[in-house]
This record gives C-alpha cells, structure tokens and sequence, in this order.
C-alpha cells in the first residue's frame, strides 16, 4: 500500500514538474535539460514542504460551514510555505552552485504566487484525498452493519427451521429429540460466536457437517448426502454460513416434504479465479412459486452484494432431477 501512496504522489507531481520546466525553458531559453532539471529541484523542495502541509490539513479539518478563521489559517500558512520555498531553493541552487543565489526566476512577485498556487494545490488534493478516505469508511461501516443486520436475520431463520426439527421428534421419540436439542445448543452457539464475514470453505463445511449430523437425528436414512470438494478448495473463502444456508434450503424443501430418500450433493472446486459450490437436490429444493428466492437465499443474496458488489452471485433453480442452487465467489490472488 504505501508503494501505491508513493507512486500516487510521484504521478501527481509530474504534470507540475513539466509545467515548471516548459516555463523555466520559456522564459530563460536554453537547454531544455538544463529547465528540467532546475524544475525538477523547483518540485522536490515543494513536495517535502508539502508534507508539513498535508500534516497541517490533518490537524485543521474542512469546517462546515466554512468559517473565516480557517480562511485565514490558510492564507497565512501558504504565505509562510511560498516565502519558506522561495528560501530553501535558494539554498539547493547555492549548494549546487557553490556560491551564494537567491533564485527568483523571472521575478520575485510571480515567484511568491507560483509558490501559493503551489500551496492551495497540495493543500486542495490533500482535503480531495480525506474526504474520499471518510466516504470509503463510511461506505464500510455502513456495510459492515448491513452485514450485522443480515447475519442476525439468518440466525433466527436457521434457529426457525432447527427448532421444528426438535418440535417433531418430541412427541415420537423424546430422547432423540433431547439429544436433538443438545446438538441445537452446540449449533446455535457456534453461530452466536462467529462473527467474522468470511471462513474458508473448510470451516463452513465442518459446520455444515455438524448441522448435517443434527438433522439426520430427525430423517435417519431418508436423507442421504455426498459431499466432492476439490484439495484446492478447502482454503478458499466463502461467506460464513453460505453453504450451511444451501443445504438447509434444500433439506427443508427437498427432504422434509418427501418419504421417500433424498440426495443431496455439495460439490465445490476453484476455477477461473472463482470459487464454484454448488448445492443440488433429488427433491424440489424451494417452493415453485419462490424459483429459488426464499427467505435463506434472498439473505445470501443480500450478503453477496454487500461483501462482493456484482462480483459474486448466486443461480439457483429447478433441474431435472430437482434443485440446484451453485455459488460464485471471487477470489483474491493471495487466497
């Protein structure tokens, strides 16, 4: 990051170096070499001045509304930056020299000016640059709570569906319902306790798993599920309780309603920079009328947009055989 600052800044002051050298080559003829090198010597003493600048507009914020007093702040600093600037190039041109010079250019008002202008410029960027900075933080805060709000939506929802599963063993068989409730607690404990956006795939399928293993409790051996993630797989990252979120839309809505055995294969591989899991059933999977736009998967949705923008997405309809549900995620090059 702070090669990219850098590279930010060297790119910003080259328009202003070549300015100053076709002006210096203008006014003064010559070489133009010999223009842009005493431009160049122009830009780096008003680039490191404009580091004390920059740290004044940190501690000096833009005031809204604008008041005189900051008007004025800044009227006299740029004074002091032009008059400073004036000074230390003469210093850097009698060093290189080897004798005394004050540089004035072609004149010592225009000089000053050039030097204030130089000033509102940084100074300008530097304020352009903070207000972007608090916009991008506060388009993530703004984010990150929408991401609360979502996820707190998704734990009653899993809670919903995970409380009917103990509801209907109750009255048939108490003791796997108890044993039921128990897995529900540990469940449930771990959804209250992860509190990050993102896991590897390896994690959301241990938690699928000990979600799996909760409502074979209640199917037995009507629910029948085969899981195929490649090795390169497992570390990439998916949004937590994505793939818990699949398997449960299709156990609800495949395998609940059925007597009969359901299916339900995850497959999950890498390819093209993306990530591919994909959720398929023996069953219908959702309601016809929602074409896979239930409660759990509008979530998803919802999360995909907010962690990813459009780069993420989430197809899910009925097949041939039933219901497929397939997740794209993103991957950095890191990952």
């Amino acid at each position: 990051m702070r090669r990219v600052a850098w590279l930010q800044i060297l790119i910003g002051w080259l328009p202003v170096w070549a300015l100053l050298a076709v002006m210096i080559f203008t006014v003064h003829g010559g070489p133009f070499a010999g223009a842009a090198i005493l431009a160049l010597r122009l830009v780096v003493a008003g680039a490191v001045l404009g580091l004390l600048v920059f740290r004044l507009t940190l501690r000096l914020p833009w005031p809204r509304p604008l008041r005189v007093s900051f008007v004025g702040i800044h009227c006299a600093a740029a004074t002091a930056y032009s008059l400073t600037w004036f000074a230390f190039n003469s210093v850097v041109e009698s060093a290189f020299r080897g004798a005394p010079v004050i540089v004035v250019g072609y004149g010592l008002g225009p000089y000053l000016v050039l030097g204030v202008w130089l000033y509102v410029m940084i100074a300008g960027v530097s304020y352009s640059a903070q207000a972007a900075d608090r916009a991008a933080l506060a388009e993530a805060s703004a984010a990150k709570a929408q991401l609360a709000a979502l996820r707190s939506q998704l734990n009653p929802h899993f809670l919903f569906n995970a409380l009917h599963t103990v509801v209907q063993l109750m009255p048939r068989e108490p003791q796997r319902a108890a044993q039921t409730a128990e897995e529900l607690a540990g469940l449930l404990r771990e959804t209250i306790e992860e509190d990050r956006d993102v896991v590897t795939l390896a994690r959301e399928l241990a938690f699928v798993e000990r979600y799996l293993g909760l409502e074979r409790l209640r199917f037995g051996d009507r629910l029948r599920v085969s899981v195929n993630v490649a090795e390169n797989a497992r570390g990439a990252t998916v949004p937590s309780f994505a793939v818990q979120t699949l398997v449960e839309n299709a156990v609800r809505h495949a395998a609940a309603p059925r007597v009969e055995p359901t299916d339900i294969h995850v497959d999950a591989s890498v390819s093209g920079g993306a990530l591919v899991v994909t959720v398929r059933d023996t069953g219908g999977g959702a309601p016809p009328a929602t074409n896979g736009s239930g409660t759990g998967l509008k979530r998803l949705r919802e999360r995909l947009a907010v962690l990813y923008g459009g780069a993420a997405r989430l197809d899910a309809g009925p097949t041939a055989g039933g219901f497929a549900a397939t997740l794209t995620i993103p991957q950095e090059a890191g990952d």
